[in-house]
């Protein structure tokens, strides 16, 4: 008995020392009460970062595998994706599947508790997509779970799964509806969650990019009922500010300027940043002439009415896809001695910038920089871009003939051919006939994964792309007297930009099939079904006429052996429309620029000045020749703790790696079983702390995956 008083009694010693044991400034016992991850990246600031330290820089090595959670609906052929960074609520872990399924997980175990099947037996009909988030609300004694799939909104029990019935239609509110115009037969969908205010959902979508799209408005609904309570304008009407930068009907018809990448919320200033993509059609803007307010803009918004504060636009109509692709972080800066709340956007062209969070006025000096103008007929680029000068862009702003990949003689002869006569005497060269190299590339710098951001030193780490792409614009002439020079125009302004002129598919967004040979492999009733419906990642095109889809059709399945399709012809054409997006590389499948291709950074926001950056991800047959670590293509963001870790997957080499913040310094990696193509997320139970990673895989050629994955420290 004295002996097990004597050991209680020093166990309770140890216990009341441990908090003040550090090993290099780092606890053996977290305080903190930060147990969660109850929002989309973290936070309402999207700032990627958590207070738990549990895991540190001096047992990351120790990290094993807690628990792994297979949700059995990947599909290889049509290489599904997961994109989801899942919340995790009191022990409760809220994620979507390849499938966009919904489920509940005990996040100690990985054990199943509910799923939730929007699509029920209707996946060939109508799963589109994929899902980043989901949001969950509380108050008192009521909550619910709020996710989108396809174009409805849904509200479930986050206990039992089931559908709170009260909620909208049966639970369900239709997206495509209150848009102020009639968008019935369109694609209106969310790809990222929205953030809760009191109570209300502040929601964006994501619309087609080709013309004909949907108009990108941002609503509110009220979480107890669905109720639209109120709705912000992308796409100004009469007597609204921003007008006057667009033709005067464009708010009747034209798409776009859409809120896809998510949004952050000041709750004490009750003002919620959400940043927009571009106008549609994404390359050609001979409708929508002017600078296009509020497409490719950071938004500051009252949060309980929908009014605009102030608004900065980082692109003046917008003709290469630069999206303002993650939500803005919000940060505390010191510049020149004065402490300053703001707001850092990173972007698809690698620059930051820092906002005054109040105002929307730069904190670092913003230019606007003469670029070159468009040739093509009826277009009217915009003269000049906004361009900060400081921090110092984190993705290379130039694609020069020095720059192309000569790994090997052949592949440096074959880059430079293809790199003769495009458009490439600026990153805002704007799309030609010739063919523009964009760069930096559609998917980069700076993605949908987000930026991870540490209050306490003012740093932002990002990860990004840096991959050319090619676009050749190709006229689009509407002879309806050709039938299949007229199904030909269509498909070049509809399909082709993914499909490609050729019809031989590609990658992006996942894999595009080849339709050559299509009357082959489908028949004619099926084709129709497809294009009404949409499958997989391809939108609905049910808005086209049943005039337009037969000659789409009747095209297709001509094409092979029809010599010459061409349209009796006006001396201009009715539209241009892009050959798709293809990636420029060399016949290795490597980006056809020199190294790095992909890279971690970190930059110091009050200073201005990028601290460290560092190669992210490799290709293994490159690193066996001897060639330094090169980087890949990477989708998916960081996640910091305080324990000094930044935890990033996101790479084709399918691998999870821990790095050290303070100098980007590798300190841990391990494979998964599908490459982490999104963010993780961190949370604690009993005083264990996890990291959790979706390996959903899919893109970049890499298998895809099922699986959710969560690492922990040995109990002992």
């Amino acid at each position: 008995m004295y002996i097990l008083k004597i050991r209680s009694f020093i166990f309770r010693s140890l216990f009341l020392l441990i908090p003040i044991l550090y090993v290099n400034g780092c606890s053996f016992l977290s305080e903190n009460t930060d147990k969660n991850w109850p929002v989309y990246l973290g936070d309402n600031t999207s700032s990627q970062y958590s207070t738990l330290d549990q895991i540190n820089i001096e047992n990351v090595q120790n990290l094993e595998v807690a628990w792994m959670y297979k949700s059995g609906d990947s599909d290889s052929l049509n290489r599904t994706q997961i994109q989801c960074n899942p919340l995790i609520i009191d022990g409760i872990l809220y994620g979507s599947s390849p499938k966009l399924k919904f489920f509940a997980l005990d996040a100690t175990t990985g054990e199943e508790k509910w799923v939730f099947d929007p699509w029920e037996d209707a996946y060939d009909q109508y799963f589109m997509g994929v899902n980043r988030g989901l949001v969950y609300w509380a108050n008192g004694d009521q909550s619910r779970l709020l996710f989108t799939a396809g174009s409805f909104l849904y509200a479930l029990d986050p206990v039992t799964g089931k559908r709170i019935t009260t909620f909208g239609e049966n639970g369900t509110v239709d997206l495509r509806k209150g848009l102020d115009r009639d968008v019935s037969d369109r694609v209106v969908i969310s790809t990222t969650p929205g953030i809760v205010y009191k109570n209300l959902l502040i929601l964006g979508t994501r619309v087609d990019e080709g013309p004909g799209a949907a108009p990108g408005h941002i609503r509110a609904y009220n979480v107890i009922t669905g109720e639209q309570k109120w709705i912000f304008h992308t796409i100004p009407q009469p007597g609204e500010f921003g007008y006057d930068t667009w033709p005067e009907d464009a708010y009747l018809n034209a798409g776009g300027a859409n809120a896809w990448a998510g949004m952050s919320l000041d709750e004490e200033r009750e003002m919620v940043f959400i940043p927009t993509g571009s106008a549609s059609y994404d390359f050609y803007g001979a409708d929508r002439h002017g600078k296009n307010l509020f497409a490719n803009c950071i938004l500051a918004l009252n949060a309980n009415t929908g009014e605009r504060i102030w608004h900065f636009q980082t692109v003046h109509h917008d003709l290469w896809d630069r999206d303002i692709p993650a939500p803005p972080n919000l940060v505390t800066v010191k510049i020149n001695g004065k402490t300053t709340d703001a707001v850092a956007q990173i972007t698809k062209t690698g620059y930051v910038f820092v906002l005054d969070r109040e105002t929307g006025k730069p904190l670092f000096p913003v230019e606007e920089e003469p670029v070159p103008v468009s040739r093509l007929y009826g277009e009217k680029s915009w003269p000049t871009q906004p361009k900060p000068l400081k921090p110092p862009p984190f993705a290379r702003q130039k694609f020069e003939r020095a720059d192309l990949n000569n790994m090997d003689t052949l592949s440096y002869s074959f880059v430079s051919e293809r790199f003769t006569g495009k458009r490439n005497e600026h990153m805002y060269a704007p799309p030609s006939e010739e063919g523009t190299i964009i760069f930096p590339g559609y998917d980069g710098g700076g993605e949908w994964g987000g930026a991870a951001y540490d209050p306490k030193k003012g740093l932002l780490y990002v990860n990004a792309n840096e991959m050319p792409w090619i676009l050749n614009m190709i006229p689009v002439f509407k002879n309806e007297n050709d039938r299949f020079g007229f199904g030909k125009g269509l498909f070049n302004q509809y399909c082709a930009s993914c499909h490609g002129t050729d019809r031989q598919g590609g990658d992006f967004m996942g894999v595009v099939p080849t339709l050559v040979g299509l009357p082959g492999r489908m028949g004619r009733e099926s084709f129709l079904t497809h294009l009404e419906q949409g499958k997989g990642n391809m939108l609905s095109f049910a808005w086209l006429t049943d005039y337009q889809v037969e000659g789409i059709r009747d095209y297709l399945w001509h094409a092979d052996s029809v010599v010459d399709i061409r349209a009796e012809t006006s001396a201009n054409p009715d539209q241009f429309t892009g050959t798709g997006y293809i990636k420029f590389k060399d016949p290795d499948g490597y980006p056809a620029i020199k190294p790095p291709w992909g890279t971690l950074t970190a930059i110091d926001l009050s200073a201005g000045e990028i601290q460290w950056q560092v190669p992210l991800g490799e290709h293994p047959g490159l690193t066996e020749k001897g060639i330094p670590v090169t980087g890949t293509e990477n989708y998916g963001g960081p996640l910091l703790t305080a324990g000094g870790i930044l935890f990033i997957a996101a790479t084709q080499d399918e691998k999870f790696r821990a790095y050290d913040p303070a100098n980007g310094n590798l300190i841990w990696e391990t494979k998964l079983p599908a490459a982490g193509y999104a963010t993780p997320s961190t949370y604690s139970i009993n005083g264990k702390q996890y990291i959790v990673i979706a390996c959903g895989g899919g893109k970049l050629g890499t298998p895809s995956g099922d699986v959710y994955m969560a690492f922990a420290l040995p109990d002992k």
